[in-house]
């Protein structure tokens, strides 16, 4: 969904001709992963921030544009609504001092996107869900330029027949709403973490990513509230399910397939698995016609970014041309620092490398229908979830991170050179986070607890502690 369309209205033959060329390039990108043309280069790791914007009154300020034209930084882009702008790295090759290297150019350029923030008359944050959002912010009025955000809001509500979204998220409150545009997916800000691999090993990776998934949002959770609601410790996840709610073929709006889920099943003997479901089972969103070659992948690649599964398999390309698969890992809220961020990244990449190793069964020892389900307890109920791992037995997530998966992501992250420090570090910080039980959901409602359920205080108290860069578990109430 990063790449610009040129219009926002379709034709018959649009959706006809892209979904030709769809299946020309996947047949393609089978022909090139049964040749062995994909790349072999990584572990490369990289990620991008989702990051708001936000008035003197702490409530959205829609003025990205601006604030990425004072920028001028090929690293910062916008996002679907005005008051969101996304913030990227350059992947590095994961090894030796790599996690400080890309903590230290995360800051560089939020540092300047603060900067020039400030200079719109605006500050910036990081937070899964803003709390002083209120439905009447979500209007098209505050929907970025860019026409691909009009065609794919058009086309999402086309699909629908137009009937409004509509919000049913039973928490510790209940909220149901009904809207009728896609700016509700904007409310949910993420940190989103890559990883490229070899391609004789994406298979393993992106069945690993799945099962980490449930671990991962626990520890990461910062997304309690949503319209001054306490809905789910990991709100995001409802939310974004329910805010571009539409299905594959056969029952177009509530089909078993759905643009927003947890995935199908693993991946049985390749990634490709999901490139070719992408064709089978989801119609055409956004025809734009391109005039790269096939081997660009330039249609599969838009269709794929209409797909939003909670770990996403996208095709890039390496400097010399090489085309490689990465897992995109979605499922974490912008999160309380930077620090924290590259501490869960740290976590996911040592991890996910341990599970991936041959020995380990995990597809038979953890099936995907657990791992779904051990998704949404630990969405729903954060640090105090409980979730069946790969012995079978149910045990609280808290001490299955601290007895098993910390030590797997250690073993992972040397396995693969990282410093020992850089290991002890970020592992140390997640550690603490869980021995606490302090990630940023539980922060918010710790501090709600004792002042009482004013979002703007809230908000004010989270911004002067995100300032501060100390990691969520070392902030008071």
């Amino acid at each position: 969904m990063g790449q610009e369309i040129e219009s926002s209205r379709f034709t018959v033959r649009d959706f006809k001709e892209f979904a030709r060329r769809v299946q020309l390039e996947t047949e393609l990108l089978i022909a090139q992963a049964h040749a062995g043309a994909l790349s072999l280069k990584g572990p490369v790791a990289g990620f991008e921030l989702e990051a708001w914007l936000v008035d003197r009154r702490l409530e959205p300020a829609p003025v990205n544009e601006a604030v990425l034209k004072t920028m001028a930084d090929p690293l910062a882009t916008l996002e679907l609504a005005k008051f969101n702008i996304e913030l990227n790295v350059e992947p590095e090759l994961l090894m030796g001092r790599a996690l400080s290297g890309l903590e230290a150019a995360l800051k560089r350029t939020w540092a300047g996107a603060h900067d020039a923030a400030r200079q719109h008359g605006a500050d910036l944050l990081t937070i899964g869900i803003l709390p002083t959002l209120r439905a009447e912010h979500l209007s098209l009025a505050n929907m970025s330029g860019l026409k691909r955000y009009r065609a794919l809001n058009r086309q999402v509500l086309r699909a629908r027949d137009g009937r409004p979204l509509k919000l049913d998220i039973v928490g510790h409150q209940h909220l149901k709403y009904e809207h009728n545009n896609i700016l509700l997916e904007s409310a949910t800000a993420s940190f989103q973490i890559h990883l490229q691999t070899p391609f004789n090993r994406a298979q393993r990776l992106y069945n690993a990513a799945i099962a980490v998934s449930a671990p991962m949002v626990a520890v990461g959770a910062n997304a309690p509230y949503l319209f001054g609601q306490d809905l789910w410790s990991e709100t995001r996840v409802p939310l974004f399910e329910q805010s571009v709610e539409v299905g594959g073929f056969k029952d177009v709006a509530q089909g078993p397939v759905r643009r927003v889920s947890f995935g199908s099943g693993y991946a049985i003997d390749s990634i490709i698995e999901c490139f070719t479901e992408n064709l089978e089972y989801f119609p055409v969103l956004l025809p734009m016609l391109s005039d790269d070659p096939p081997d660009r992948f330039s249609h599969l690649r838009l269709h794929n970014g209409t797909i939003w599964r909670w770990n996403r398999p996208l095709i890039g390309f390496d400097a010399d041309g090489a085309p490689h698969v990465r897992i995109e890992h979605r499922v974490l809220a912008g999160c309380p620092t930077i620090a924290d961020a590259v501490a869960d990244a740290a976590f996911f990449y040592g991890l996910t490398e341990s599970l991936c190793a041959p020995d380990v069964r995990l597809e038979a020892l953890l099936p995907f229908a657990q791992a779904k389900d051990n998704f949404y307890q630990a969405a729903r109920f954060g640090l105090s979830a409980s979730v069946s791992w790969l012995d079978g037995k149910k045990t609280g997530i808290r001490a299955l991170l601290l007895n098993e998966l910390l030590p797997l992501a250690r073993r992972g992250l040397h396995s693969i050179g990282i410093e020992p420090t850089e290991c002890e570090h970020y592992l140390g910080v997640v550690m603490q986070r869980v021995e606490q039980s302090r990630n940023g959901a539980c922060w918010q409602r710790a501090f709600v607890a004792r002042h009482g359920p004013d979002m703007r205080a809230l908000t004010a108290a989270y911004i002067d502690r995100q300032r501060r860069g100390e990691p969520v578990h070392t902030w008071d109430d």
